[in-house]
């Protein structure tokens, strides 16, 4: 599409993205391919991401965004534009951090479906929004984004919301996982992208290279690969070596 658009644009045009992911093989953001793909022309570029499921906004139903931009002034001029009665838009310059909560929550939607699928309660569901949320930081920390980002629509708000409604398709993805169907059956019976799939995969490849630890994603790339079971993988994160929850390490880790 950028490869298309690109002879269309010019330094003056105002790019908004909404596409949620992590580039496979280079596993660069949307950001980074944007700005490889259309250079300069790219100087203008907002990302727009929260807890919105499509067929809600369309009814009117009240919904809170957050549109990441690194330039303020362009932040709220699109704040204005997007903002309605019923649509009501932040602005964040943390664009690594709104690009990489609205990616990486698709991940632990998977994991909380699987949860489901199993049969465990909203629990465990709890502790996969919480500790999900957790290993999201650490990685969006190690990338260069700030962990309050992560508190906000597009971390937690995106994050609840994908793990719990029932209009996630990433969520219903882990919900059949759970249930013993096999994967290439899900897929082939989704009339829509399930976008966590893949960027699960990359995620996982992303932490590797970096050195962050995330064990839900770690553990849903396997379940995806056929290497665990959905059991196996529950029990697999349970029995993890106990340690102290803490938050603060966040703060420190290197960049």
């Amino acid at each position: 599409v950028l490869k298309e658009l690109n002879p269309l644009l010019s330094q003056k045009s105002i790019l908004i993205n909404t596409a949620k992911g992590i580039e496979l093989n280079t596993l660069k953001t949307i950001e980074s391919i944007v700005s490889e793909e259309v250079g300069g022309k790219a100087s203008q570029y907002a990302m727009l991401s929260g807890p919105s499921f499509a067929e809600e906004v369309a009814k009117k139903n009240l919904t809170a965004v957050v549109i990441g931009c690194r330039n303020d002034a362009l932040s709220k001029r699109l704040q204005n534009i997007f903002s309605t009665a019923w649509f009501r838009a932040y602005t964040c310059t943390d664009v690594t951090g709104v690009e990489l909560g609205g990616a990486i929550k698709n991940i632990i939607a998977i994991a909380a479906g699987v949860s489901d699928g199993i049969g465990f309660g909203l629990n465990t569901r709890a502790a996969l929004i919480t500790r999900g949320l957790n290993e999201t930081s650490r990685l969006g920390v190690a990338l260069g984004a700030s962990t309050a980002t992560f508190s906000g629509l597009s971390g937690l708000g995106d994050l609840f919301l994908t793990c719990s409604g029932e209009l996630s398709r990433n969520r219903q993805v882990g919900l059949k996982l759970g249930k013993g169907e096999p994967l290439k059956k899900i897929i082939a019976s989704m009339h829509m992208v399930t976008e966590g799939v893949q960027t699960t995969h990359a995620v996982y490849k992303l932490s590797k290279k970096l050195q962050i630890d995330m064990p839900i994603t770690t553990t849903i790339h396997k379940l995806l690969k056929e290497e665990l079971t959905p059991q196996e993988a529950a029990q697999q994160l349970m029995n993890r070596q106990l340690r102290k929850e803490s938050i603060e390490p966040l703060l420190t880790i290197k960049k």
